[in-house]
């Protein structure tokens, strides 16, 4: 009779296939067992974990899948211990739960009831109490008891699900120093991302001064420490990998996590929104600082440009006004220079003559650094 992970593979041929069964399959379970759990404290707290679980279930699984991709490259099929890779599984998972409690927080702080075009949990649990909104309630009357009730939800789910992470790291049975060291990257990685998180409401709110190297700055601690750093390292750990390698891992993610963001950016600003699922003027009618707005204060298209940057009722054709002076400008080159400046230098640590990552890993980081090429969403 073929083993589970056997069957799992004949229908989902492909390991990328099979990871993201394995995953989702964990998130699942997760998601059960606390909507069960959740039931003994009456129908409507068991209700928002069931539409917390709708709405994390169509994620792309990004960080889990890098983190069981690496960990794959770094202990091949016929070198791994069923409970090691079972150990890699649930932590990969735990990833996805941070995640998810990142974006709870980031759609209550930005005021967003849609993600990629679907309502988030803000948005669920409004449409639950019968209230039409548009896609953000930044406008809406302060003492809107359906919204404070929506954003209340959308920041308990969040911690929430901040705490599952803690215990799922916390948990797993591996040796003490190993523990240690994933719960000392886990604190690590969350540190960094709420650092990040924080400077990107200053640089919006004006608190402080919006320079290049801030944005810059801001970007590398929201994003690539949880979304790159974070996964390819506790690979590395539970792989039982030497410090050289991950320490290795660490800068290639950071990298990779700067490239990242900065595409996300110039998808919000200059993709198909039917494509990468945000809502294409969101960004603008913000006023968020990115890199690409950062270069273009330097620029003479700046007066232009600033006269609708934040305007909460920002239409298409304003939005086409500034895209156009932000190409002009040479904003989104200038980003896009960047992009490839970041990745030059990702690949380079992983061809140098001195490079400790495995040729295994390297390879799966290469087709990662191609993928990431050609991203549209």
């Amino acid at each position: 009779m073929p083993s589970p992970d056997q069957a799992v593979l004949r229908r989902y041929p492909g390991s990328d296939r099979r990871v993201e069964h394995e995953v989702r399959e964990e998130i699942r379970r997760l998601f059960d067992s606390r909507s069960l759990r959740a039931e003994k404290y009456g129908p409507l707290f068991a209700s928002l974990w069931k539409t917390a679980a709708q709405c994390v279930m169509g994620g792309k699984l990004l960080r889990p899948r890098l983190l069981l991709e690496a960990f794959d490259a770094l202990c091949p099929a016929g070198g791994q211990s069923e409970p090691l890779r079972a150990a890699a599984v649930r932590i990969a998972a735990a990833t996805e739960l941070l995640h998810y409690s990142f974006l709870l927080h980031d759609d209550v702080i930005d005021g967003d009831v849609l993600r990629r075009g679907r309502p988030n949990l803000v948005g669920a649990v409004l449409a639950e109490r019968g209230s039409r909104r548009p896609a953000t309630w930044r406008a809406m009357s302060a003492d809107d008891h359906d919204v404070h009730w929506a954003r209340t939800s959308g920041i308990l789910m969040g911690d929430m699900l901040l705490s599952d992470a803690h215990h799922a790291f916390a948990r797993e049975p591996l040796p003490e120093p190993v523990r240690i060291r994933l719960l000392d990257l886990l604190d690590h990685a969350i540190t960094e991302s709420i650092v990040g998180e924080h400077l990107d409401v200053a640089l919006g709110d004006g608190v402080i001064t919006p320079d290049l190297e801030t944005v810059l700055s801001m970007t590398r601690l929201k994003t690539a420490t949880y979304t790159f750093e974070l996964p390819l390292k506790a690979a590395a750990i539970v792989a039982g990998a030497s410090r050289r390698t991950e320490d290795a891992l660490g800068r290639v993610a950071g990298h990779l996590g700067v490239v990242f963001q900065l595409q996300d950016d110039l998808l919000s600003a200059f993709g198909d929104a039917a494509e990468h699922g945000k809502d294409a003027l969101s960004d603008l009618r913000e006023g968020k600082e990115t890199a690409i707005i950062a270069f273009a204060r330097t620029t003479e298209s700046w007066r232009t440009i600033e006269r609708f940057l934040g305007d909460p009722g920002l239409s298409p054709s304003d939005a086409m006004t500034v895209r156009r002076h932000l190409t002009d400008c040479g904003a989104e080159a200038f980003v896009g220079s960047l992009v490839a400046e970041h990745l030059r230098a990702a690949r380079w640590l992983l061809v140098s003559p001195d490079s400790a990552v495995p040729p295994g890993l390297a390879g799966f980081l290469h087709r990662t650094m191609q993928k990431l090429e050609t991203r549209r969403s």
